[in-house]
């Protein structure tokens, strides 16, 4: 059924993504799909990379390390952006077409009255793209 998953990949978190990679690994192997991992980054120096090619190549080298994990083959692009929080729906959107995936997996935050202003990343993609969206709270 699923082909191509893409999973959003917040390097500077990466403990709270644990139980969306649990789910990422299963998937894959269940369906002999391939994954790439996209990451969005700022253009100038930030807590996790110095440039947005450092940045490439440490999301690059987490993927090699979890493809150690589910064994199924996977691939790392990373958008730079001068505003990544203003531009992160965009820019996980676009990316949702230009790799073609049909299957987005990626970890979400449990409800809270601010969503109601402030929709989180998960809704804003679902309603923006003809993939399938799945959403996985933490423990």
């Amino acid at each position: 059924m699923f082909k191509h998953i893409m999973v959003p990949i917040d390097l500077a978190h990466i403990d709270v993504l644990e139980p969306a990679l649990d789910v990422v690994a299963d998937m894959a192997k269940h369906y002999d799909a391939k994954i790439t991992y996209v990451g969005v980054t700022s253009n100038t120096p930030n807590s996790v990379a110095r440039t947005p090619n450092e940045y490439e190549q440490k999301l690059d080298a987490f993927a090699q390390k979890r493809h150690g994990v589910h064994g199924q083959p996977v691939t790392a692009k990373v958008y730079g952006s001068t505003d990544p929080v203003a531009n992160l729906d965009d820019i996980l959107v676009n990316a949702i077409d230009e790799i073609g995936a049909d299957l987005i997996i990626m970890a979400t935050h449990l409800p809270k009255k601010l969503d109601a202003v402030m929709p989180a990343h998960g809704g804003k993609i679902a309603t923006h793209t003809d993939a399938s969206v799945f959403l996985v709270r933490p423990h």
